[in-house]
């Protein structure tokens, strides 16, 4: 058997002129990946800045409800007592409803509850008339007035 070898020229191969076209410069396309990735980034991190920003001066304050207990269960209604953090001395739009054990819905609300100037909290206790025996009384949500 008979090896040939073949000789590997240590330097580059050359290429006539214009006839492969330009070469590349290695690592072009990598710079701009990096440069529009990094672009990205602070575009994003800019919007989220302007985002936080403007919800802390306009977006609605925390409206919270709490279920403090629900009583007095009958087959015709419920008694919940809640308490609601409103913005001081604001009001708030609360919906309550009750469901019985299987988890339909027998009875809904919806009531205005106002804080004491000053006060951030109002605690209130409301009957809640129902179609069916209720299970439990609960608050689904409160918000702003419209």
């Amino acid at each position: 058997m008979t090896e040939t070898h073949t000789t590997i020229s240590p330097s580059a191969p050359v290429f006539p002129v214009g006839r492969y076209g330009r070469r590349r410069a290695p690592g072009g396309r990598r710079r701009r990946l990096i440069s529009a990735t990094v672009a990205l980034l602070l575009l994003l991190g800019t919007l989220t800045v302007i985002s936080v920003r403007l919800y802390r001066q306009y977006g609605d304050p925390v409206y919270d409800a709490q279920v403090i207990t629900y009583t007095d269960i009958t087959d015709k209604q419920v008694l919940v007592d809640f308490r609601v953090t409103v913005p001081p001395g604001g009001s708030a739009v609360c919906v309550l409803r009750a469901r019985d054990r299987s988890g339909a819905e027998v009875g809904r609300a919806q009531l205005t509850v106002t804080a004491d100037p000053g006060d951030r909290h109002v605690t209130t206790r409301h009957r809640l008339a129902t179609t069916a025996r209720p299970f439990i009384g609960e608050v689904l949500r409160c918000q702003a007035p419209s």
